[in-house]
């Protein structure tokens, strides 16, 4: 039996839109709970916490380069940096540490 891949992209984009509209149709009024508040807060930085760290690891030459490019980020926008800034400045960090490892 062959697999198109048509029917894959069809099912990936039904659960993409009902993965959306689910929690429109569910939930109609405003969450109060501080916990779930909180919780929804911070989905996105996880998400794009938990994409960025092993892409960060695994793209550069040494994994120790990029580890490290990313603890100068943490402590970077820990210290109040802008985005632009940080992102230059850990590209920086990955390059110079290639250049001595």
């Amino acid at each position: 039996m062959e697999h198109s891949i048509i029917i894959y992209i069809l099912i990936m984009a039904g659960v993409t839109y009902l993965i959306r509209v689910i929690p429109l149709t569910l939930i109609r009024r405003e969450i109060k709970n501080p916990l779930i508040r909180s919780f929804l807060f911070y989905v996105p930085y996880v998400t794009l916490a938990v994409m960025t760290f092993p892409a960060m690891v695994t793209a550069a030459a040494s994994p120790l380069a990029g580890a490290f490019a990313f603890i100068a980020g943490v402590l970077l926008a820990w210290f109040g940096m802008p985005l632009l800034q940080v992102s230059i400045l850990s590209c920086l960090t990955v390059f110079i540490l290639e250049l001595i490892l």
